[in-house]
């Protein structure tokens, strides 16, 4: 049999894109979807349901063309259709394209992403993925930023974006490769019609340098549908999926498509011709790689495709650029009333010469990658994804108004058009509409003020005085790494403009020192994360290979209900020691000073999850002779991989510990007393906000450990005063209570009727679930977390501290029990200090603005009630403004007197002939009572040297004021004013400036003032005579 090789490509396949590393479940919204088989689907909302033929109460809003017999939302349901309908796949709406519980994407870039727990063996039992076998859907992706970024190509060519549907459909140890390759060909020739002649598959052809045979098997199914000549042998780059360098991997087919037609295009295939475009990829999960780089045959294959919609729909609206499909007609159309250039006209390249349309392509593009990613939850940030959103907006914004001569504010008025568009199947985006508008619009408006803020600082401190470029050290033609990323991170200017301004100075920006700050940053957060937790030793975690090896062994899953219980020792067995170097051997031993992972039969110590950091203490290790402790693993870090619970630690000095070895699980459950009031505290929070800021306020994330409990809640402004000593109330008032908290597992079909209970957005919750009630209905939520029994428990509460996280996204840090109580001393003791300053009577206190400036810095530096700091700190506030305010009319008389002073010393010295005159003045350190000084001098003796030394107070020691003038004949004969203040303040270490005839200055300190005026005479006398 002959098989024709294909040309390498230059792109990866989409699926070997996807690296992953291990991690906890991402985000996810599929958990209620899992009642969509055939007899089921009525269930789901017609907004959310795939469409189907006849059913017209959910048909989509007609295209703008009639006409059209594939538009983009029939290309969609009839996919989701074939695969549900025909094949019994359970339809999973798609995870956000935000994965708001998933730290190691940025966004979700591909339809398998949700399912990467069954993938990396740990998805949770009693989870919808557990039992899942078969699914379909339409997902959600962004690829901007990160390792999968097309951002920088979207508007250059006719099928870059960075928001794009992936239609997929996945077998769980169900099906394999001949049903995959059956459903594709079915559909894609019978049911969409599209020719076959047009039709190329590829295969994997094996490689000898990774051990990798051809998957001959695959090529095989392909022979039935296909000629020889057009099933196609390529090489790993292209058809060999990995998801990272160790675990689940496979060969993939690609099925690709000529424009064309009618010809011999096999050499075009994987070879950049947009004219013979991959449409679909076909991923075969069925090896295992180990650490050594070994495949092994996985005992459950999977099968993982996918198929880029706006491409489908391209070749199925017989259109060359996606961007010519029904899809985006509204949004050019919306763009062309709002730009002044002319209407879209597809041009690339050199044709397009004023970029029109590449940013008519790039806008139409940012704005639905920005619409879908903002009602997800999303918001634009100087960090992460935020950061990304961010600079895909003003990328926007850029092209919009100075490209297409769109005026400030265009951008936001494309997103109801983006929402009209795809808010029949995304209900979500109409949900949120107004909400990303908003966002959309202020992020707009700050954009100017941004780049004039990077621009400025640019100019000032990088570019080089020689900016025409004469000097050739090349030095001074670097942007330094450092100020390059100070305009990153505090600045919020993306890289790619410092670049683009440093290109235009002549200048390039140093990336290495860029990229060396950023990672610096990223260390420093990763090793404060860590402290924070407390870990010490190596972090240990287990991924799919780990998982998969403990059940290969037949070991089962941690029985962890144990962990509720309080105050008991857990009697466990050893089944399984993982280190660094992966899992110790029958009868091998880890000793002391080893961090070690331990696997147990069962456990009392509870896992991080939900917010809630891990239980701590120690294993004791049971001698096996008599079953008293003979040693200990000190346990620093809880974890849950696929259910195997993972205990990590250091074994202490004179221990040693094998598998197989009992142990008695010793829980510090004083450290969690503290932690679980701030868990219950939160879920009474939660409550609390929706009844003072409403019903829109939901939950973001939250953080509870021994110390403190903090909590993210969506929420446009800063809370006022009345807000937050309402929620704090509140919380109060259910601690005072003493209201029960009861936890019961339920089916979570039953759980989700609950009238009022809240689930935390993108989390995917197991049935049945643990439902943990506060009262009667004071809070209803499901939680799997550790709880105190009664809030009285809780003892008390304080809201120390409310700020934002980031746009639209705000953040309560508050306290119980101790720290709550030691909190409240703190903020009587403010109030009555506080009380005490405002007794104090403003002008028999000249230092009173002084105190309150103190009081107000130790007040901030306090923890305690913030609606009672704010409250004080106004207080405060007034106090400093009425002592400013007595001493500017103590100081306004002293200024007085002293001007008759200065008057009959003038005259004086006019009667004695001098030419100049030093006088020690009590002014304070006031410069306008400085100037009147001087007016007064210069009126009766304009010929006449005059310098003023005053105390800011007197005899303190502190502050002086130093200022001098000099009139035009003393200027010529050599008495400078400048160089006469300067010559004063030496001596006590002050700085001044000016001109020869008019300068003034300032000492911090001065002990003699005396020493200031015998100096300052002293000089001018050496000058001029003074009489």
């Amino acid at each position: 049999m002959r098989v024709i090789p294909c040309a390498l490509s230059t792109m990866l396949v989409w699926a070997r894109r996807l690296s992953l590393r291990s991690s906890p479940p991402p985000s996810s919204i599929f958990a209620a979807a899992f009642t969509t088989s055939p007899r089921h689907r009525s269930r789901l909302p017609a907004s959310r349901r795939p469409l189907a033929e006849g059913d017209a109460s959910i048909e989509p809003t007609p295209p703008p063309d009639a006409q059209l017999k594939w538009p983009t939302d029939k290309i969609r349901a009839t996919f989701l259709d074939y695969f549900r309908d025909r094949h019994a796949h359970e339809f999973v709406p798609s995870s956000p394209s935000v994965p708001l519980n998933d730290p190691t994407l940025l966004f979700a870039n591909a339809g398998m992403n949700q399912f990467k727990p069954i993938f990396l063996g740990r998805a949770p039992p009693n989870t919808p993925l557990a039992s899942l076998a078969k699914a379909v859907n339409s997902q959600k992706c962004i690829r901007a930023g990160g390792k999968h970024n097309d951002l920088e190509d979207v508007g250059r060519d006719t099928y870059h974006h960075t928001f794009f549907e992936m239609l997929g459909s996945w077998s769980f140890g169900d099906y394999f490769k001949k049903e995959a390759i059956e459903y594709a060909w079915e559909l894609l020739t019978e049911v969409y019609g599209i020719e076959e002649g047009r039709l190329y598959a590829t295969y994997f052809g094996g490689d000898e340098a990774l051990g990798l045979e051809a998957d001959e098997e695959a090529r095989d199914f392909w022979l039935r549908y296909l000629p020889q000549e057009r099933v196609l042998a390529c090489g790993a780059k292209d058809n060999f999926w990995e998801m990272g360098d160790t675990g689940p991997c496979g060969p993939c087919s690609e099925i690709h498509y000529d424009r064309t037609g009618n010809r011999d295009a096999s050499s075009l295939v994987n070879a950049d011709d947009p004219d013979v475009i991959e449409i679909w990829n076909l991923v075969f999960i069925q090896f295992n790689r180990d650490e050594s780089g070994s495949l092994a045959s996985l005992p459950a294959k999977h099968v993982d495709t996918g198929m880029g919609l706006e491409r489908l729909c391209s070749l199925l609206q017989e259109k060359t650029s996606n961007y010519d499909i029904d899809a985006f007609q509204p949004i050019f159309r919306k763009m062309e009333a709002l730009a002044s250039v002319g209407p879209y006209e597809g041009k690339l390249g050199k044709e397009d010469a004023g970029l029109k349309d590449t940013a008519y392509r790039a806008v139409a593009d940012h704005a639905r990658t920005l619409t879908f990613a903002l009602a997800d939850g999303a918001v634009p940030d100087n960090d992460g994804r935020g950061y990304v959103l961010r600079r895909i907006l003003r990328r926007a914004t850029r092209y919009g108004q100075q490209i297409l001569k769109a005026d400030p504010g265009f951008f936001n008025q494309l997103v109801p058009v983006v929402v009209d568009t795809f808010g029949h199947f995304y209900p979500e985006l109409v949900e949120n509409q107004a909400k990303i508008i908003e966002i959309v619009r202020e992020e707009e408006e700050a954009f100017s003020a941004m780049l004039e803020r990077g621009i400025k600082y640019f100019e000032d401190e990088i570019v080089p005085s020689d900016a025409d470029g004469s000097d050739d050290d090349l030095s001074n033609k670097v942007v330094p790494g450092d100020k390059a990323f100070f305009l990153y991170d505090t600045l919020g200017f993306p890289i790619d403009l410092t670049e683009l301004m440093a290109e235009e100075a002549g200048m390039k920006v140093d990336m290495k020192g860029f990229e060396a700050e950023m990672e610096g940053q990223k260390q420093r957060s990763r090793e404060a994360r860590l402290a924070a937790k407390g870990i010490a030793g190596e972090r240990l975690e287990l991924i799919a290979e780990q998982t998969a090896w403990l059940a290969d062994e037949g070991i089962a899953v941690t029985d962890d209900s144990f962990k509720y219980q309080w105050d008991e020792e857990v009697d466990a067995v050893v089944k399984a020691i993982f280190t660094s170097d992966g899992f110790l051997k029958e009868g091998e031993e880890a000793k002391e000073g080893d961090t070690v992972g331990l696997v147990l039969d069962k456990t009392s110590f509870y896992a991080e999850a939900g917010g809630q950091d891990p239980d701590l203490g120690t294993v004791a290790i049971l001698s096996a002779e008599d079953e008293k402790p003979s040693g200990q693993v000190v346990i620093n870090d809880v974890q849950v991989y696929g259910g195997y619970v993972l205990h990590t630690g250091l074994v202490s000095q004179g221990s040693s510990i094998s598998v197989g070895s009992s142990i008695k699980c010793q829980v510090d459950y004083a450290r969690r007393r503290d932690v679980a009031p701030n868990h219950s505290m939160t879920h009474v929070l939660n409550a609390a906000l929706r009844d003072v800021l409403g019903e829109t306020c939901d939950q973001r994330g939250s953080q509870c450990n021994d110390e403190k409990l903090r909590f993210d809640f969506s929420f446009k402004s800063a809370l006022t005063v009345d807000q937050l000593r309402d929620t704090e109330n509140y919380v109060r008032d259910t601690i005072e209570k003493k209201l029960p908290v009861t936890a019961k597992v339920m089916p979570l079909a039953e759980a989700k009727a609950i009238p009022g209970v809240r689930a935390m957005f993108g989390e995917v919750y197991p049935d049945p679930v643990r439902v943990v009630t506060v009262g009667e209905d004071a809070s209803v939520e499901f939680c799997g977390g550790t709880h105190i029994a009664n809030t009285e428990e809780a003892e008390a509460f304080v809201l120390t501290e409310e700020t934002a996280v980031a746009k639209g996204i705000r953040r309560i840090t508050a306290l119980t029990r101790g720290a709550a109580r030691k909190a409240i001393e703190g903020g009587a003791k403010f109030e009555k200090l506080t009380s005490e300053l405002e007794a104090l009577p403003a002008d028999e206190t000249p230092d009173l603005d002084k105190r309150a400036g103190a009081l107000r810095k130790d007040l901030d530096a306090g923890e305690f009630s913030a609606a009672l700091k704010s409250e004080l700190r106004a207080r405060i506030e007034a106090v400093q403004k009425k002592g400013i305010e007595a001493k500017k009319r103590l100081l306004a008389g002293r200024v007085d007197k002293c001007l008759n002073d200065v008057n009959a010393d003038v005259e004086k010295a006019l009667a004695e002939g001098r030419k100049a005159l030093v006088l020690n003045l009590d002014i304070g350190a006031d410069s306008k009572a400085s100037q009147k000084v001087i007016k007064a001098v210069q009126k009766l003796a304009p010929e006449m040297a005059f310098m003023g030394i005053s105390e800011e107070e007197v005899g303190s020691g502190g502050k002086i004021l130093c200022f001098a003038v000099v009139p035009d004949a003393l200027v010529k004969e050599g008495l400078r004013a400048n160089e006469w203040i300067q010559e004063v303040l030496d001596i006590c270490g002050g700085r001044g400036g000016g001109k020869p005839g008019s300068a003034q200055g300032q000492a911090p300190q001065c002990e003699d003032v005396d020493a200031v005026i015998t100096k300052a005479e002293s000089f001018v006398s050496n000058a001029v005579p003074v009489a």
